[in-house]
């Protein structure tokens, strides 16, 4: 009989290579925000995918990228300094051809590293044969425990990823229940179902100047119904003009759809109101990224 075996996995790459997409599929729930825009992800999300045979928990990270404000080094920060205190780091990539400067940035920071190192070809139901083969053979230089490629998005591949991750963990005590699937606090997971909605339906100056905050989590005695009350903050008088929308359609966009998450989070009915809030450069004030939970 197999020992039981926990590790601790960190999944790192550019903005919008997958790395969210490919944790929900682990978990087989949505626990991490997902979208077309880059640095969608702002901290760390830990999840956890318990079997007989094992316990990973995966931690999710910012995408690595040239930070333009006090959030970008906190987000790079937070990225980077998981590598030294996990079993096996996985880095996505996702395009045929060369690597980019971003990738090789990325390949600068794992070369010394002595954890164990997965690279991991995502979207490959994008790429033809031959650019997936050229791809694995221009990648064997950089010289990875293992390559494996992978679509995220259909889970294709994902189990063998999984029994190499295996392979690569140590033999030890299962840290959580086996029914989490997160530690995350149901507050954060509520503010960023919001915020994801706002970063696909806003314009693209927009989002990246959006903070989520929940203000209130009630419970009604009969448990069926929460009563949320959300706090937008945006930088600009303007922005806030364009989150609220003519005649408030597009806020009421974003409240119905985050809505829908939040009831599948909840299993509960929920009565959610958003409110717009001005809060000039707080990706600049290191007291707004403390208060809004940008913590190191």
């Amino acid at each position: 009989m197999n020992k039981f075996k926990s590790g601790f996995i960190t999944i790192i790459g550019r903005p919008n290579v997958g790395k969210s997409t490919l944790l929900n599929n682990i978990i087989g729930e949505k626990m991490a925000i997902m979208s077309s825009k880059p640095q969608t992800t702002r901290n760390t999300i830990r999840c956890v995918h318990t079997t007989e045979d094992y316990q990973m928990v995966f931690i999710d990270t910012p995408g690595m990228h040239k930070p333009k404000n006090k959030l970008g080094d906190y987000m790079v920060d937070v990225a980077t300094s998981t590598l030294k205190e996990v079993d096996v780091v996985l880095f996505l990539v996702d395009e045929p051809g060369k690597m980019g400067p971003g990738d090789q940035y990325i390949v600068n920071i794992l070369k010394d590293l002595k954890t164990k190192k997965i690279l991991v070809i995502n979207k490959v139901d994008k790429m033809s044969q031959e650019e997936l083969l050229g791809k694995i053979d221009e990648l064997k230089e950089y010289h990875f425990d293992e390559i494996v490629p992978i679509s995220a998005i259909d889970g294709k591949n994902v189990d063998t990823l999984l029994n190499l991750v295996y392979k690569y963990i140590p033999e030890g005590p299962q840290y959580f229940p086996e029914d989490t699937i997160t530690e995350q606090p149901e507050k954060i997971i509520v503010a960023e179902f919001v915020r994801e909605k706002a970063l696909q339906f806003l314009k693209d100056e927009v989002p990246h100047g959006i903070a989520v905050e929940v203000m209130s989590m009630k419970e009604r005695k009969n448990g069926e119904l929460y009563d949320i009350e959300v706090n937008i903050y945006c930088e600009r008088k303007s922005h806030k003009g364009i989150i609220i929308g003519k005649e408030g359609k597009m806020l009421k966009k974003i409240g119905t759809r985050a809505r829908q998450d939040i009831e599948n989070l909840l299993g509960c009915k929920v009565n959610l109101q958003l409110w717009v809030k001005i809060r000039p450069d707080w990706r600049d004030k290191d007291f707004d990224l403390r208060d809004l939970g940008y913590r190191k």
